[in-house]
């Protein structure tokens, strides 16, 4: 006998037969409990007065015949009322009546009763299960570093200024500067962390408070070695995902092909020549836009890629913690581009202390307001590199999602700030 507890997200009276649907916690599909009012007369009567909503326990065991479509059938013996709501549910948690994006925002925790909005939950849950598993196998230490910082890793209007006492600082864009201080005792590390960016967007594709895996590795040769890194784990994430939640896959209607490595490579400046080929009108000194993005996912599309790399950016577009290769105008660092979207940024970083100070002096920023890290570097810091891994624009990618919004449960955009 088991006891399972949950919340009533379908109600249905069929003569003296009542069925009711309880979102739980250990399958992505409902329970389905079915009473008849001449064989269970209390629990027939209870649940006939139960609204939507309704919070509660029962305990019951598996039935041997499964006859609903929609779940997975229990027989109850048992039901016990924890809570009721107070007035009428603000969504339709069965699924039945979709709810506009802003709705679903909103009350995104009532919506996780409902199946298909658990689903993508589970598999968030699943894509950081999968990381940790790879970066632990591969050698990879979790670390967790300062969200608020005296200087911003990128630098720029894209940072959340506070006042911390008698100092200013700001919310951490990335944790890239303490990831690089730390391989100076450490050979990789990782960390799952949360990115803060005040940039006034508000695409399909940007929130300003988003997740990310980040990795820096030590003892490099070059980016390649990096590249294998993460190429290696957005495999393992998106073959774990399709092996180990096919209900969930099955339920959002996600067909997932297996992904193998290694991942086409092409260079920025060959990126460029295929969009002007294209009649785009694109930079050759300036990251690509959203729109150049999207089409470049097309043309790679038509070649066969949904995964591929764009390396060799040139210096004026990037931070100033890339190595520059040695004709000062390109550098080491790379995009990984899903289907048309960036979900990943990285590269070789520069690890000589004179060069690194020079680069900083370059992009305009004071050396001062960089002591902290720069400090590590006059320690015997190894040519090393990394990458951040964008959560949510994984998921959209995997999942096929319309907007990034519908990947994280609360959501932190230009417009909001609650709940």
């Amino acid at each position: 006998m088991e006891r399972i507890c949950g919340w009533i997200i379908r109600k249905k009276l069929v003569g003296r037969v009542a069925i009711i649907e309880i979102s739980g916690d250990r399958y992505t599909k409902p329970y389905v409990l079915v009473f008849k009012k001449d064989r269970n007369p209390e629990e027939y009567e209870l649940i006939q007065g139960l609204s939507i909503g309704t919070a509660l326990c029962f305990e019951g065991e598996k039935a041997r015949e499964q006859k609903s479509r929609r779940g997975i059938e229990y027989v109850a013996d048992k039901v016990e009322v924890y809570a009721e709501p107070l007035k009428p549910l603000p969504v339709d948690t069965s699924g039945k009546v979709p709810a506009l994006l802003d709705t679903r925002i909103r009350y995104r925790y009532i919506l996780l009763r409902n199946p298909l909005e658990k689903a993508i939950l589970k598999i968030r849950a699943g894509i950081l299960e999968a990381a940790r598993e790879y970066l632990r196998k591969n050698g990879f230490l979790e670390i967790h570093t300062p969200k608020i910082v005296a200087a911003g890793a990128e630098g720029g209007a894209t940072l959340f200024q506070l006042q911390y006492f008698e100092h200013r600082a700001y919310l951490s864009q990335s944790p890239q500067l303490y990831k690089q201080m730390l391989i100076a005792s450490i050979p990789r590390v990782y960390e799952i962390t949360p990115y803060f960016r005040a940039e006034k967007f508000n695409t399909i594709r940007h929130l300003n408070e988003s997740w990310g895996i980040d990795v820096e590795q030590a003892f490099v040769k070059s980016e390649e070695d990096v590249m294998n890194t993460l190429e290696e784990l957005v495999a393992y994430i998106i073959n774990y995902v399709r092996t180990n939640y096919e209900e969930e896959l099955e339920l959002l209607n996600v067909e997932l092909k297996p992904v193998h490595t290694p991942f086409k490579r092409i260079k920025f400046a060959e990126a460029i020549e295929m969009l002007e080929t294209e009649g785009m009108k694109v930079s050759s000194t300036e990251d690509v836009t959203d729109a150049a993005e999207k089409k470049l996912g097309e043309i790679m599309a038509e070649k066969g890629y949904d995964l591929y790399f764009i390396t060799k950016f040139p210096w004026s577009s990037t931070g100033f913690y890339y190595m520059r290769e040695e004709d000062g105008i390109y550098t080491r660092k790379f995009d990984l581009d899903y289907k048309g979207l960036e979900i990943a940024s990285g590269g070789q970083r520069e690890h000589r202390y004179y060069k690194l100070v020079e680069a900083i002096r370059e992009k305009g920023l004071d050396p001062r307001d960089f002591e902290f890290y720069l400090e590590a570097f006059k320690y015997g810091i190894p040519p090393h590199g990394g990458f951040g891994l964008g959560l949510e624009r994984l998921m959209m990618k995997i999942l096929n999602l319309s907007n990034i919004r519908e990947a994280i449960v609360f959501v932190r955009d230009r417009t909001r700030l609650v709940p």
